[in-house]
């Protein structure tokens, strides 16, 4: 075997089936990250044909050991959490990285509804007839094996092999340091209800080891892995896009607004705002600004401020808006204009007043991630506006930037939020994680 590790790969487009059994020394690299990619590779290539009863069964394998092992699971996440509190982490990190029995029982939850879903595999795009008699079909095909570089939450462990496996693809897992005790139980558990369930159980695994350099062969590993997804902060998304050989589904930070109109209903607004803001705070779809238009401010900004003061939120707040702060029972500080471009992921909010609607669709052109943005308003004409205006991948009228959420579309839980706009946009679901072959038919036709 070379030394190096890359050269025993089967980079050149020769079939996987021309090579040994993984189970085989050779030729598999010594690189732990690259022959887990390379197993991955035949474990997708097993997962590709199969209909849709053993790829459930496998699911609902998993669900059921889920809340039969929740012990073990949440006895491993407090070490993680154990750990986060002495290094100081902040509380809504270690919100995000935290397992209950509550927490276990919803993610075993959403895994049988995963497998309640329609599968996407097979599933026929578009088809026609072709003038000269050609029978023409675009269906839906697995991605391959798809690589999730995410942070901290160790229930998008779960969420993304339940996906990934629904969609026939295998997956490599690449948590956080942080969680790591958490997602080597999980993988575990759910390596051992697939295996049990007659699935191969190299569909799912945790990409070996915890340093950098494991990331980066992960990254590097062109061939191998097929789609590389990061889920996390903006340095992890954007260290994943600009370094990676492997082609990359972009997520993105939400920096979401919530934009109260001239014409709105005060009391749905606030309790939109504070919805968007404190229901969970550490998550990217919670609302990090609130915009007022002017005519409104009076009557709209003491009520929201006085319930975001309940809500425990602190006001980064513009000059126009501190001119209310005297008055009201809120923390409130001025904004500087790092305020307006802050991901804050807790307690925090930039709130600004604006002249118009037009002002506000400027203010959000220039600061948004394009995740969420959403109107509070009993204007149609407004509303239609708004949503013609801006760009991002949902836009709300009359509801919480909490919605955008694979589990609340009905996409069962989601693999990511693609803030990009290629072929996947907003919450990805399972027809995001496929993609399409033409099947081409014939009657002995011959191109003249």
């Amino acid at each position: 075997m070379s030394s190096s590790p890359e050269s025993d790969l089967p980079l050149d487009g020769t079939p996987l089936t021309a090579f040994p059994s993984p189970d085989l020394p050779s030729p598999l690299p010594q690189s732990p990250v690259l022959r887990a990619a390379y197993r991955a590779k035949a474990a997708a290539n097993e997962l590709a044909p199969l209909p849709r009863t053993p790829k459930d069964e496998a699911l609902l394998a998993i669900a059921d050991a889920l809340v039969v092992r929740t012990r073990e699971i949440v006895e491993a996440n407090a070490e993680d959490v154990e750990r986060a509190r002495e290094a100081g982490t902040s509380e809504s990190i270690i919100d995000r990285l935290t397992l209950n029995r509550e927490r276990v029982a919803a993610i075993a939850a959403d895994v049988r509804h995963v497998a309640g879903l329609p599968d996407p595999v097979g599933e026929v795009v578009r088809g026609s007839t072709l003038p000269n008699g050609l029978d023409l079909r675009q269906v839906r095909v697995p991605l391959g094996v798809v690589g999730i570089i995410y942070e901290a939450r160790p229930n998008v462990t779960v969420d993304a092999a339940a996906l990934c496996l629904k969609s026939g693809n295998a997956v490599l897992l690449r948590g956080s340091s942080s969680a790591y005790s958490s997602n080597r139980k999980l993988v575990e558990v759910l390596r051992d209800a697939v295996g049990g369930a007659g699935l191969p159980a190299d569909c799912i695994q945790l990409v070996p080891g915890e340093s950098r350099e494991s990331v980066t062969e992960l990254m590097r590993a062109r061939g191998m892995v097929d789609v590389l997804i990061p889920r996390g902060g903006a340095a992890l998304i954007r260290n994943v896009v600009e370094n990676s050989t492997v082609p990359v589904i972009e997520t993105g930070t939400g920096n979401c607004h919530v934009y109260v109109d001239a014409e709105t209903d005060l009391a749905m607004a606030v309790e939109i705002l504070v919805n968007s803001k404190a229901s969970r705070p550490s998550v990217c779809n919670a609302a990090e600004t609130l915009l007022v238009h002017k005519d409104v401010a009076d009557a709209f900004v003491p009520l929201a401020l006085d319930a975001l003061a309940e809500a425990g939120v602190t006001v980064h707040a513009d000059d126009r808006v501190l001119a209310y702060a005297p008055d009201s029972k809120a923390t409130v500080v001025p904004a500087t204009v790092e305020d307006w471009e802050t991901e804050y992921l807790s307690y925090d909010i930039a709130a600004g007043i604006v002249d118009s609607l037009e002002a506000a669709v400027a203010h959000i052109r220039l600061w948004s991630s394009g995740h969420t943005e959403a109107i509070v308003t009993t204007s149609q004409s407004a509303a239609r506006r708004f949503t013609q205006l801006v760009d991002a991948t949902t836009v709300a009228v009359n509801a919480s930037t909490r919605f955008t959420d694979g589990g609340q579309f009905g996409f069962g839980a989601e693999i990511g939020i693609s803030t990009q706009k290629l072929h996947a946009r907003g919450p990805m679901g399972l027809p995001e994680l496929t993609s399409t072959k033409y099947i081409v038919t014939g009657d002995g036709h011959v191109r003249g």
